[in-house]
C-alpha cells in the first residue's frame, strides 16, 4: 500500500477521495475541545447550545473537523513530506454535528521545483470536507514539500527485519 506521493506522482488536477470516513461522537469532540483548552459551551453544554443558539445542539468545534480531514489526506498527499509549509486558507462552510460523518477530497493546484534543493518540490492541494448528506463542512488550501523519487529513502524505514 502506498503512503503518500513522490513528487513526480503528483499531477496539476488530480483529484483524491479519502476513505473511511470518520463519524464525529461527542466524546470525540469533547476530548478534542478538554485537550486543546477550547472550553466554549457551544461545544461543550447541551443545554446551552440548545437554550442559547440557534443550532439547539452542540456544534463540533471547527479545529477537529480541520484535524480529521487532514489526517484522512495524509496517506494520499503528505505521506512522503518532508514538511508541511504552509495553510494558506481554511473555511468552515457549515455547522457539524455529533453523529455527522465527514468524508474528504483533495484536489492538486499545483506543483514546483524547489528553488534551493534539486531532491524535492512543492505541492499545493485544497482539501474539501463533507458530511454525509454532500453538505460541504470545510475547505483548506496547504503547500506541502515532498521529496523527489530519485532522492527517496527506503520505503519503510521504520519497519523491523523479521528475525529467520
Amino acid at each position: 500500500m502506498q503512503f503518500g506521493r513522490y513528487f513526480e506522482e503528483f499531477d496539476i488536477g488530480a483529484v483524491y477521495r479519502h476513505w473511511p470516513g470518520k463519524t464525529v461522537t461527542e466524546s470525540d469532540d469533547h476530548l478534542f475541545c478538554l485537550l486543546t483548552m477550547n472550553h466554549h459551551p457551544l461545544h461543550l453544554d447541551a443545554h446551552y447550545a440548545e437554550t442559547s443558539t440557534h443550532f439547539k445542539r452542540n456544534v463540533v468545534v471547527g479545529n477537529y473537523v480541520y484535524s480529521i480531514l487532514l489526517g484522512m489526506s495524509v496517506p494520499d498527499v503528505s505521506g512522503k513530506a518532508i514538511a508541511n509549509l504552509e495553510v494558506e486558507s481554511l473555511r468552515h462552510t457549515a455547522p457539524t454535528f455529533h453523529g455527522d460523518t465527514i468524508y474528504g477530497e483533495t484536489v492538486v493546484l499545483d506543483k514546483r521545483e524547489s528553488e534551493s534543493k534539486d531532491d524535492r518540490g512543492v505541492v499545493t492541494v485544497e482539501t474539501k470536507g463533507y458530511k454525509q448528506d454532500g453538505t460541504l463542512v470545510c475547505v483548506f488550501r496547504r503547500r506541502v514539500m515532498v521529496p523527489k523519487k530519485s532522492h527517496a529513502g527506503p520505503e519503510l524505514p521504520s519497519f523491523p527485519e523479521p528475525k529467520p
